[in-house]
Parts: C-alpha cells; sequence; structure tokens
C-alpha cells in the first residue's frame, strides 16, 4: 500500500490531532461536473461507466482535479452486489435502477448465492487497484457498499420506491425470510469490502440510505444487526494500516448511540441532527461526518461560505470530523458552489484545531 502523502482524512477518522477539518462529498463524482456528462457519453450508459475500470478510474479523479479534497471515493454504484446475483440491474433515463429478476418468495432467496467479488466484480477491485496506481498517495482512497436493508429495498421492490411496501410487508408476514435475505447480504458485503481493501482503498463506508424508513425496533433488528454482522467480518488492518469503517444511516438521528456501540470508527449525519448535538452525544466514541445540507449548494458562494462557518463552529474545536454533506451532491449544482465550500472548510477549519 503506497504511503498517503496526506493523511488527514484517516487521521480525523480515527479521533486523532488534524491541523484543518479534512473534506470530501458523497457522489463527489457525478453529473454536477461536465466533464463527467463527456464521460458518460463516451460510456453509452451508466452500467458501460461503472463496469469500465480505466472509465471508473477517470471520473474517480475528477474531482480531485478541480477541488482541494482530501478524499477520493470509488467510482460505482451501491447495485453491484444484487447485480453480481443475477437480478438484471439496468437503468431507465429519469426512473433510476430497475431489476429485470426482483426477490419475492422464499424460492428466489434461496437460490442467491453470494457472489465471489474477484470474479464477479472484479471491474470494482480492477478500478481500485487502478486509482491507486494513478493516486500515488496523494489523498486515501474510500470503498464502499450499501447495507443490506437498502440493497434489499431494491432487490424485493424491483426498483426504488417511496414507501417499500413489497419488503414491509415480507418483514410483517415473513421476518425469518427477510432475515435469510439480509444474512446472505451480509456476508455478501462483507466479502466486498474485503475485496476492495485487499485491493487497496484506504477507507470503507456503509451507505444505509433507507434505513431511516425504519421502526426503532425495527432499525435494530433488519438493519444495524447486519451493519454489525459486516463489521465483524472486515478485515480492517492491512500491512499494519488501519482501514477505518465508516457507517451513514440516512435519517439515523434517533439512533446515533446504537450506531456508535457496534464499533464503526465513524458515523455519517445526515443534515436533520446539529452535529453539536451527535457530538454531545457520540462525540467521544466515533469520530462524526457531515452535515451540510445538500440543498444549501444551490445559495450564493457567500452563503454556502456561511454555512460552512456554522458547522464548523457547532462542532467546536477539537478531534474527529470529518466535513461533508448529508447526503450526496445534487447533479445541477455549479461546480463554483462545491469549490466555495471546499474552499472555505480549508480557510475556516484550522482554527478550530490546536495545531492549526
Amino acid at each position: 500500500m503506497t504511503a498517503l502523502k496526506n493523511d488527514c482524512f484517516i487521521r480525523a477518522l480515527l479521533r486523532k490531532p488534524v491541523g484543518y477539518t479534512p473534506v470530501w462529498m458523497m457522489r463527489q463524482a457525478g453529473r454536477y461536473l461536465p466533464e463527467y456528462r463527456r464521460v458518460r457519453e463516451k460510456a453509452g450508459s451508466f452500467m458501460n461507466l461503472c463496469t469500465n475500470p480505466e472509465l471508473a478510474c477517470e471520473v474517480t479523479l475528477q474531482p480531485l482535479d478541480r477541488f482541494r479534497l482530501d478524499a477520493a471515493i470509488l467510482f460505482s454504484d451501491i447495485l453491484t452486489i444484487p447485480d453480481a446475483m443475477g437480478l438484471g440491474l439496468h437503468f431507465i433515463e429519469g426512473e433510476g435502477p430497475r431489476f429485470s429478476r426482483p426477490i419475492r418468495t422464499d424460492e428466489d432467496i434461496n437460490a442467491l448465492i453470494v457472489p465471489d467479488p474477484e470474479e464477479k466484480l472484479c471491474y470494482v477491485t480492477d478500478a481500485v487497484r487502478l486509482i491507486q496506481r494513478e493516486l500515488q498517495g496523494k489523498v486515501p482512497l474510500i470503498g464502499f457498499s450499501g447495507s443490506p436493508w437498502t440493497l434489499a429495498t431494491y432487490m424485493v421492490e424491483g426498483g426504488s420506491s417511496r414507501d417499500f411496501r413489497k419488503l414491509k410487508a415480507m418483514l410483517y408476514d415473513q421476518p425469518d425470510l427477510l432475515h435469510v435475505l439480509l444474512g446472505k447480504l451480509a456476508d455478501a458485503v462483507a466479502a466486498y469490502l474485503n475485496a476492495q481493501i485487499a485491493a487497496g482503498v484506504n477507507a470503507v463506508m456503509l451507505f444505509d440510505t433507507w434505513g431511516g424508513s425504519l421502526t426503532t425496533g425495527q432499525y435494530q433488528d433488519f438493519s444495524l444487526h447486519y451493519a454489525e454482522r459486516i463489521l465483524n467480518q472486515l478485515k480492517l488492518k492491512q500491512n499494519g494500516q488501519v482501514i477505518p469503517a465508516i457507517l451513514f444511516t440516512k435519517g439515523g438521528g434517533l439512533w446515533l448511540e446504537a450506531m456508535a456501540a457496534t464499533g464503526y470508527n465513524a458515523l455519517g449525519l445526515d443534515w436533520q441532527t446539529p452535529i453539536s448535538e451527535a457530538r454531545r452525544r457520540v462525540g467521544g466514541k466515533v469520530a462524526l461526518q457531515g452535515n451540510l445540507d445538500p440543498v444549501a449548494l444551490y445559495a450564493s458562494p457567500e452563503s454556502i461560505r456561511g454555512e460552512v462557518k456554522k458547522i464548523l463552529t457547532d462542532f467546536g474545536q477539537g478531534v474527529g470530523h470529518v466535513f461533508n454533506l448529508g447526503h450526496g451532491v445534487h447533479p445541477d449544482i455549479h461546480p463554483e458552489h462545491v469549490g466555495a465550500m471546499v474552499d472555505a472548510v480549508h480557510e475556516f477549519s484550522p482554527a478550530f484545531h490546536c495545531n492549526g
């Protein structure tokens, strides 16, 4: 593993002293960048882009050429695992992901096989290795996966859903069957993240995008339990280096204490929980990542700078903060507004660190 020239992001995740607050964005490689749109057009489809290691490498690195970001995140999709399980993933313009063969019955679930990531998902690990060669230690590379609950929402519904009625019907009517599905997905996610780690990522993140749709008891049983099962299988030391793990549950502000107790190094925050409150509740156990409202990037650069300063002030002095949005950057955000946010973090954050 190449030595990092900028390890501020890793140090912050491990709650070690840093000179400034590191910053990156969820969906930082995406449609808001004209250079991404050009590569996407050349690829012909989103899946072609995801499954081509050279193109995935190119778009992963694009934001680093524009902005002073402290981490790169692998360009991929959370639905690669169910696609590797044979569900027939495709994307419909304006509608999002769809599966040709959704999971609806016990026969469907029992037939699922945990895929070998170096066989079925080798395009991802090949992209990791290529990105790391191109990065040459400039910044850390983040690997990721969707959580079992979030993957299940798409697999059972057949695509995006507002209320998850098919999956929740399974939860209420056949909870044991749903646990079988989530257990298989947890093992698949763990194997997938371990393959990314072996290929060279410096940190991993679990995206529990739809965990916030559950009740408290359901979240514990059907989402958080499997996030912990994944963590317990991860090989988070490589060549003497610790690989930090981040857990992000959108809408998970109610459950921060339980999330922190799982053992993840850091929790991602959406924009609905004040970061000062989150730090008071769990900041001694984990680092916190967040949490600017993504919609704030539609405002003027002057307003964005003010919002950045508010969040830095709200977190306060000390270790354990990675600046990020509370969810992914929207596709029609102007790149200059992203630059204003990133520059403001670098300008204002040293004052909140004792060695800044």
